[in-house]
């Protein structure tokens, strides 16, 4: 029912259409270049230059080996923190099994 009138370009193609120039009234022509939105103004847009990356054999080498490398530090400093979680589990239930020993004495004892 309601439709728009504008057709909507979904993809932009990079052309900048001029604004439409004012009719000229009592005699008075507008000058080129006097509207802000002049085609002039607005350069066409240029593609950044991409700087492409060149990996030799010893690069990709160095590169798996740093990989690697990576992949163990980070595993031996896990596997560290849960031993030490470990540890700390077993003496804490240690700890629980004597208290818990001595507790009982001091009851039987009175």
């Amino acid at each position: 029912m309601l439709r728009p009138r504008i057709p909507v370009n979904p993809l932009p193609t990079g052309i900048i259409t001029p604004p439409a120039q004012p009719v000229a009234l009592s005699g008075i022509e507008p000058t080129r270049g006097t509207s802000p939105m002049a085609p002039e103004h607005h350069p066409t847009p240029t593609a950044p230059a991409r700087t492409t990356v060149q990996l030799t054999p010893g690069s990709v080498v160095a590169l798996a080996a740093g990989g690697g490398a990576v992949v163990l530090v980070v595993g031996a400093v896990l596997v560290s923190m849960l031993l030490a979680v470990a540890i700390t589990g077993v003496s804490v239930a240690v700890i629980a099994v004597v208290l818990r020993l001595l507790v009982k004495d001091l009851q039987k004892g009175r």
